[in-house]
């Protein structure tokens, strides 16, 4: 297999666009929550990302040419690779923010400087949990259905990437929808431009052409900031000051849970990856996986890194090995320059997106093409907490808008349950779903396969299993903040005895009930 092919420009829009908004998305949050100066976004935290991204995606580039060697083909793809979407927000809001809260109250000559230093002790955190989890986690795969991990990966794959993107789509469908038709044309229609020009690029140039006509972009007004060079620099200093701190202890609540979903997240999307024809040795993903995310921390970056969703999707348009190298030398060169500000104000997420929205359905229909057809159903139980996460995040950006729980209006509390249900809402479930949604979502789908099977003590055990993530509090425990809802790390005793008494009937059943 080449290390490059032309379908690798292909994959290489679709994923430096994924990596592009999440890099956008870290710049805001940092400058406008946090109040980070320039000085420290790249000087900093965007060489770490860097440094975290370009070791990932050489590897798994690597990777996938050692596979198709070994294998003797010419049609493996690399695994996806890039910053881990939701520990972004909750070490932003749920570590970081907080950090600079205390800092400010005790007075603090520099709290930005006390915030930046508790999300790297948090990054640092996540990627001890990826690398030793690496070593211990392939036993978890060898248990766990097909239909259990990929449903969970199709849950977000539907709602956060797909329906997010069809939303946008509408929002602005003369870009939308005309660079969807071109994504569709290439993608499920298997057609080639003449000339033999990239689906991909052709989809992002004329997203980038339609989004100037329609006054989409620019995108703000012209950045200020000069273009240089600014090398990656390790802040041991600042790791180890943090480490030492009488505080650290406090955001084991949000480390731990963090660090578990990421492990799990990557450990699903190899199996996605092998059901699409790739099989990829566990160990050695994770643990590469586990010191990108090291690598940030030690060179400044406070957001982990994670194997992607999305793999059968790059499979499909083509890209192999290439891809990858692609996305990381183009991170690299716009983290290090201070580029990305002027990529992102020349070309909108909009001219790329119908290539991310196309991703999310192929992952959604994975589950249901690479398991088992009577495990359907299964597949959907999977699904359900995901939809519900996304539920549950759309409800409370809806209340945000307006303006609940800040200013004059009161903030997040019991009292919001009691609005959500006199309209038959019962949002207080979808708050709980919500919380460890990714453990649910495979345990659900799991013990599906197992009553489908009539493996009943098999089904007991993961629900005993539930019983007792439920009982430490890393799923549905969830607490008020000012204006969100956060993992408490507290025993959800209700839930826990729930799934416990669910066990009971499974073991029971070969007593009480007969065969249809």
């Amino acid at each position: 297999m080449k290390w490059f092919v032309r379908a690798d420009i292909d994959g290489f829009f679709g994923l430096a666009l994924d990596n592009l908004v999440q890099l956008l998305v870290i710049v805001g949050l940092c400058r406008h929550v946090l109040g980070f100066s320039d000085n420290l976004i790249y000087q900093h935290i965007l060489p770490g990302a860097a440094v975290s991204l370009l070791v990932g995606n050489l590897y798994y580039a690597y990777q996938a040419k050692k596979l198709a060697e070994s294998s003797g083909r010419n049609d493996i793809c690399a695994l996806p690779y890039g910053i881990n979407t939701v520990s972004l927000f909750a070490y932003i809001f749920l570590v970081m923010l907080p950090a600079k809260m205390l800092a400010e109250a005790a007075g603090a000559e520099n709290p930005e400087q006390t915030a930046w230093q508790a999300g790297l002790l948090a990054c640092f955190g996540s990627g001890l949990i990826e690398l030793s989890g690496a070593f211990v986690v392939e036993r978890l795969r060898k248990a766990t259905p097909r239909a259990a991990l990929l449903s969970t990966l199709s849950g977000i794959a539907l709602t956060f990437i797909s329906l997010g993107f069809l939303f946008r789509t509408y929002a602005h469908p003369v870009v939308g929808l005309v660079t969807l038709g071109v994504i569709l044309l290439v993608y499920f229609g298997k057609l080639r431009f003449r000339g033999n020009i990239p689906g991909g690029l052709v989809a992002v140039a004329l997203g980038s052409l339609l989004s100037w006509l329609m006054g989409l972009a620019p995108v703000g007004a012209m950045p200020d900031n000069q273009l240089s060079l600014y090398l990656p620099v390790p802040v041991l200093g600042d790791l180890f000051e943090v480490l030492a701190s009488e505080h650290n202890l406090s955001y084991l609540s949000v480390i731990i849970p963090m660090g578990l979903f990421n492990l799990i997240g990557s450990l699903q999307n190899i199996e996605s990856a092998e059901a699409a024809g790739d099989s990829y040795p566990t160990k050695p993903s994770l643990a590469v996986n586990g010191i990108g995310t090291l690598a940030a921390s030690l060179f400044g970056s406070c957001f982990p890194t994670t194997i992607y969703i999305g793999h059968p999707g790059w499979k499909a348009m083509g890209a192999r090995a290439g891809y990858s190298i692609l996305n990381g030398a183009f991170i690299t060169l716009i983290c290090l320059t201070g580029s990305l500000s002027y990529i992102a104000w020349a070309v909108p997420v909009d001219a790329g997106m119908a290539i991310v929205l196309w991703i999310g359905i192929v992952i959604a229909a994975q589950a249901f093409q690479e398991t088992p057809k009577s495990h359907a159903p299964a597949v959907v139980m999977g699904l359900l907490p995901g939809i519900a996460a996304w539920g549950a995040f759309m409800a409370k950006n809806g209340v945000r808008a307006a303006d609940y729980g800040s200013g004059s209006m009161p903030a997040f509390s019991d009292a919001m349950l009691m609005r959500f249900q006199q309209s038959d809402i019962w949002i207080h479930g979808a708050f709980a779903l919500e919380q460890g949604f990714i453990f649910t979502a495979m345990i659900l789908s799991a013990l599906t396969v197992a009553i489908i099977e009539r493996q009943f003590v098999k089904a007991a055990i993961w629900s005993g299993a539930a019983s007792l993530l439920s009982a430490s509090g890393l799923i549905h425990s969830y607490r008020w903040t000012v204006s969100d809802t956060a993992l408490s790390l507290t025993p959800a005793w209700e839930w826990s005895i729930a799934y416990a008494l669910m066990g009971l009937i499974f073991l029971s059943a070969k007593w009480i009930c007969v065969k249809d």
